[in-house]
């Protein structure tokens, strides 16, 4: 009989956390200080199994109970075992006999007199579950698949994979389902206001990140990242993590150096400094004016800017951005801009990847108030555009109920009317091994 590795123990006890607390996975692995005795490589297996279980937990639990006694009850610190050894069985390249060996000691460690109940269910999974995932798998690389069968590729909900298919086609939902077959790749930019991107492309290599140049200006993706979080780097503004998507939008946005800029949405404050890296390479720095809704995430924005050196050139300010169309709003935020960038909440349908948590707490009816709130705020935002400026809206969504139908609504209001839509934009999907999906759109100001 094998102990359960420190890894697996590791990773059970993290999924235990994030569901008591309800916590995102990703906030958990940087700060669990079970971690600090596991080796690099261990580090990163327990990663991928909870950012992975977490992602998959709907699926997870259909198959687990499929197999279960009706009349048993798993108590949740055996489910989250289970779950744990049947993400290894159905996705990662394990052996079978390994991944049930140890989910049984998982489960033995949580309640000794369950191990006989774990290691018949989990054979069951591996004889008949992990052959029709793999059916599915070949119909998906065949391109003959239908949406039962992406589900079992990729573990998200059916009622988002049919959203993908009705608005994208079955072609398109094909590779969303594929590019959540593996983590997302980690993106930094160079701040280059402090550090050139030959500068930052040298301390990567030096620290043994495997910096590979991408095609957006100071921007890498790392080979190696798992030492990213502890070299300073970030701390101290040299490097901005930040996916090659959310690059494209702020370098789309590009202000002009000395232009006015209203960022709504700016939460901790990752495309205010692209933004100004825009600028700069352009000849100088422009003045942002950010406006969030959560003080703390102000609070957060305000010492990046400071650490970024742009704290006299952007503004921190924590106000409810559906009110900026009133008449009493913070001095900050007083009078026209150039360009209002409003960079919306959404669904993040986009990142599951790296938010691995919002598959299977979303519904349809949480996107539909999403998409309302987006529109509220989008409306506001436009008053403040000057006559010829420039009015951009962007989300980490895949769905167009947050993305075009949003912007149909706005052209189609009063306040909408004044705006025609400009030349630049993107909607693009999550792809295998590369950036996450996002939405931009800009509209001009006519009139």
């Amino acid at each position: 009989m094998a102990n359960a590795s420190p890894a697996r123990v590791a990773a059970v006890r993290l999924l235990g956390e994030t569901r008591r607390r309800n916590a995102r996975a990703r906030e958990l692995l940087r700060a669990s200080s079970c971690m600090e005795t596991l080796d690099a490589r261990d580090r990163a297996f327990v990663s991928r199994l909870v950012m992975g279980v977490v992602g998959t937990r709907g699926l997870l639990d259909s198959v687990v109970d499929v197999h279960v006694a009706k009349r048993a009850h798993l108590e949740p610190k055996v489910r989250d075992a289970l779950q744990l050894a049947a993400y290894e069985l159905l996705f990662l390249s394990t052996a079978s006999s390994v991944a049930v060996s140890q989910g049984v000691e998982l489960v033995r460690l949580a309640r000794p007199r369950a191990a006989g109940m774990a290691n018949a269910v989990l054979r069951r999974i591996a004889d008949e579950d992990v052959p029709k995932r793999m059916a599915a798998v070949a119909r998906c690389e065949a391109g003959s698949c239908d949406v039962e069968d992406l589900a079992l590729v990729c573990g998200y909900p059916t009622w988002l994979l049919n959203a993908v298919v009705r608005q994208r086609g079955i072609e398109a939902a094909r590779r969303f389902a594929r590019s959540a077959m593996e983590p997302a790749p980690v993106y930094v930019a160079a701040n280059e206001i402090i550090c050139t991107a030959d500068q930052a492309s040298g301390l990567l290599a030096s620290m043994g990140m495997e910096p590979e140049w991408v095609e957006l200006p100071g921007a890498f993706v790392l080979g190696a990242p798992a030492g990213l979080a502890q070299s300073g780097l970030v701390d101290e503004a040299k490097i901005v993590v930040a996916d090659l998507s959310a690059q494209r939008v702020a370098q789309l946005v590009a202000p002009s150096p000395g232009a006015w800029v209203l960022e709504v949405g700016q939460g901790r404050g990752t495309k205010s400094i692209l933004m100004q890296n825009a600028a700069w390479r352009a000849g100088g720095l422009a003045r942002i004016a950010g406006v969030d809704s959560e003080p703390f995430k102000v609070e957060v924005a305000r010492r990046r800017m400071a650490s970024a050196g742009l704290e006299d050139v952007v503004s921190c300010t924590a106000f409810d951005a559906c009110r900026l169309g009133e008449d009493s709003v913070p001095d900050e935020l007083v009078g026209a801009f150039d360009t209002v960038f409003v960079d919306a909440p959404c669904s993040g349908t986009g990142t599951l990847r790296r938010h691995p948590e919002i598959a299977w707490n979303l519904s349809l009816a949480d996107v539909g108030a999403l998409a309302a709130l987006q529109l509220r705020m989008l409306e506001a935002a436009a008053t403040r555009v000057q006559d010829g400026g420039t009015l951009c809206y962007a989300t980490c969504s895949i769905l167009s109920e947050e993305n075009e139908d949003v912007v149909d609504g706005f052209l189609a209001g009063k306040v909408g009317a004044s705006f025609a839509r400009g030349k630049r934009g993107f909607a693009e999907l999550p792809s295998l091994n590369g950036p996450d999906g996002h939405f931009c759109v800009t509209l001009i100001k006519v009139r």
